[in-house]
């Protein structure tokens, strides 16, 4: 068709990338169709050099991945005890805490955090009092480190002191273990950086009898298998970050006819089973040393460009990547955009912060909000974002969960594999569903909602790939 021809008809027309140039045609009358189209790695060069010399080692690439997906998917994570943090958590110290999100030093903490440290602080009984406890934290007499540094996570400011009972998780395929905190409920708790006495007096209940009678428990049981619990929990409305109603009560029904064979007194049972069915966020205790244990499995393996953790601190964000082992890539936190309970409001918040985005690294949480969309009254959005969010993933991720489906998909695997290529390709960045904590140490949790990892975490990334 000539040029003169075709003006002669009316145009219906495709636009690619470029939005004024579609309002300047609809102006004129004209049926316009929009493309969101940008360049890779967003047209910058030395991205798109980086993942140019990535391609040429295109093999080993596709290897080294195929490799970390294998050991992701063959992981079987089982509950094997609880014990205490200093006894088997490796490389903990008489004097060390460890803490949510890359390494932090106690001048550059946000609230939340610095109020946890006080509180492990007092519960270690190292001072008496709120300031003693401030002055002990600045003098470096007390080694800060990253749970994840230690085989751990925690969620939100994520404090772990050496008399803290933990979640003993051991992925029986691999033989690596993971650790987590016991789940101390809502409100003011110290993962928010609360430690007012009632704190305390929780926490202490949790080490003295709670904790050793779920490991009698846990004993009886020979293992809990979590990997099933969380593929059943999908199915039932959790996504396995924000929402553990349904893990917290298959958990429930596995621990209590256990709990009634051990030879705690009746009056310590019926507080246990308490506790545990009064707290719905119980399992996320649970279900993010799981994925912890599944993550670190694939970790230090050569060429590989997955994502192994996703972490914050309140002031930093990092992640780790299967072919650079132990190294973090930071960048500044972010707010998170979300829900805020009565009273509170943007003002209030904190920046990101907490070790549970180990979730959403693992193909679950953000990444499987399809499979519980009634988690947006608690994050923000409508069930119809439930479900984009989830398929967005898919773009940025190596493959699909087979244990781990959505019905509302059809029974689609999540999408598991975080590919550090993909992300700089495409620019989408991973969907994280999480809690606000306020600013000030503590006042506690003030809301929830939804948040992004800087971009420069996956740019740093790329480009040490490259090398």
């Amino acid at each position: 068709m000539g040029i003169n021809e075709l003006f002669q008809q009316e145009l219906a027309v495709i636009n690619v990338g470029i939005p004024p140039f579609a309002a300047d045609l609809r102006r004129q009358g004209c049926r316009v169709v929009e493309v969101e189209w940008t360049p890779p790695a967003g047209g910058d060069s030395e991205l798109l050099h980086a993942l140019d010399r990535l391609s040429a080692v295109q093999e080993q690439v596709e290897a080294g991945n195929k490799l970390a997906w294998q050991r992701m998917s063959e992981a079987q994570p089982f509950l094997e005890g609880v014990g205490t943090a200093l006894a088997v958590i490796p490389g903990m110290g008489e004097r060390m805490l460890l803490h949510a999100g890359p390494p932090i030093t106690w001048e550059r903490m946000s609230g939340p955090l610095r109020g946890a440290v006080i509180g492990a602080i007092l519960y270690e009984g190292w001072v008496d009092g709120a300031a003693e406890a401030e002055q002990l934290a600045a003098s470096g007499a007390i080694e800060f480190a990253p749970c994840h540094e230690h085989n751990s996570v925690g969620p939100m400011a994520g404090v772990v002191s050496p008399s803290m009972p933990v979640f003993i998780v051991h992925n029986r395929t691999h033989g690596n273990y993971a650790y987590c905190t016991l789940n101390e409920g809502l409100g003011k708790v110290l993962r928010y950086g609360a430690y007012s006495a009632e704190v305390l007096e929780r926490l202490k209940w949790l080490e003295h009898e709670l904790a050793p009678t779920l490991h009698a428990a846990v004993q009886l049981s020979g293992g809990i298998d979590l990997r099933s619990i969380l593929a059943q929990m999908l199915h039932m409305g959790d996504e396995g970050h924000n929402r553990n109603k349904a893990g917290t009560s298959l958990l429930l029904r596995v621990l209590a006819p256990l709990l009634l064979q051990t030879e705690a007194a009746r009056g310590v049972i019926s507080r246990c089973l308490n506790f545990i069915n009064g707290n719905d966020h119980f399992f996320l205790n649970l279900s993010m040393p799981a994925c912890k244990a599944v993550l670190d499995a694939a970790g230090h393996v050569p060429y590989s460009t997955l994502v192994t953790a996703m972490s914050r601190n309140g002031t930093d964000f990092g992640i780790r990547v299967c072919g650079t082992g132990e190294h973090w890539f930071t960048a500044p936190a972010l707010p998170v955009e979300g829900l805020y309970f009565p009273g509170y409001s943007a003002k209030d918040a904190n920046l990101d912060i907490g070790d549970s985005a180990i979730t959403e690294t693992a193909g679950i949480g953000g990444f499987a909000m399809a499979a519980a969309p009634a988690i947006v009254q608690f994050v923000g959005g409508s069930a119809a974002d439930a479900l984009e969010y989830s398929n967005l993933m898919y773009q940025i991720t190596y493959g699909e969960n087979a244990l781990c489906t959505i019905p509302a998909l059809n029974f689609r695997g999540t999408p598991t594999g975080i590919d550090v290529r993909k992300v700089v390709e495409t620019g989408i960045l991973p969907n994280i569903n999480t809690g606000i904590a306020h600013k000030k140490p503590g006042i506690g949790q003030v809301g929830a909602g939804l948040v992004k990892p800087p971009w420069a975490c996956f740019t740093q990334a790329l480009l040490e790939l490259a090398q």
